[in-house]
Parts: structure tokens; C-alpha cells; sequence
């Protein structure tokens, strides 16, 4: 998929909830990951009963951006079921960083159509990356 304007993005997040799979937390979360070139990637959350066995959005986005032969991350975008913003977990945050050029900006998609967004190394001080 090419690149969508923010509110496209936002759009396709708030109608991929319904796709997350969240039976134990019944957090449904998306995500896109907008790489260099303007493809823009998708995941959602999937639970299973082995937690933490599941997959954040975040990881499933990026896993799909990976697979389509894509590494360098541009723009992260998470929306969620709960009201106000989500924020990647400790986890994401470092894939972000280690696939993301300096100054990947991670947009905060509010239930209400708002947004916050925070460059990677403002969410993630002092994480680490192999020098490529």
C-alpha cells in the first residue's frame, strides 16, 4: 500500500480494531508503519492464552513492512479501543528504533480523531542500535 494522508490513516486504524484479536485484555490495538519509500504497512494485536506468546500491532506492522522487503520506518501510527492515546510498550519502542531512521515520528490516534506524536528517541532514551 502507498502512502495515505494522516486522516486516511487514521481512518484504516479506527476500522482495523475490529480485526485485532483481544479476548483476555480486550484492548484491540492497530497500527501503521509508513516506511521511506511511502508504503505503508498494517498489523493489529493478537492474544493468545500462552501470554506474552502474542503479537503487539506495532510488531505485526513492522513483521509485515519486513516481509514486504521494507526496513526503514518513517512513521509509526497506533490507535486503540481505549479512550485518549496508546502508546507503543517498552518492546515496540526498541523495534521501532532499530528499524527507523533518527527522528521516526510515532503518531497517538485518540477514539476522538485526535493525535500526539513523539519522535522515537523522545519515547525510547538512549535505546540501542547496531550501527549499520
Amino acid at each position: 500500500m502507498t502512502a495515505s494522508t494522516p486522516p486516511a490513516v487514521a481512518a484504516e486504524l479506527r476500522r482495523l480494531l475490529a480485526h485485532s484479536h483481544a479476548p483476555y485484555s480486550g484492548v484491540h490495538v492497530s497500527a501503521a508503519i509508513e516506511c521511506a519509500d511511502g508504503q505503508v504497512h498494517y498489523g493489529v494485536n493478537v492474544e493468545n492464552a500462552a501470554y506474552p506468546q502474542g503479537v503487539c500491532a506495532e510488531a505485526s506492522a513492522i513483521s509485515s513492512a519486513v516481509t514486504g522487503g521494507q526496513k526503514g520506518i518513517r512513521r509509526v501510527w497506533v490507535a486503540s479501543s481505549l479512550p485518549g492515546f496508546i502508546w507503543p510498550c517498552g518492546g515496540c519502542r526498541q523495534k521501532i528504533w532499530e528499524f527507523s531512521e533518527p527522528g521516526c515520528e510515532v503518531v497517538s490516534v485518540a477514539d476522538d480523531g485526535a493525535t500526539e506524536s513523539h519522535a522515537i528517541e523522545a519515547l525510547l532514551p538512549l535505546g540501542f542500535r547496531l550501527e549499520r
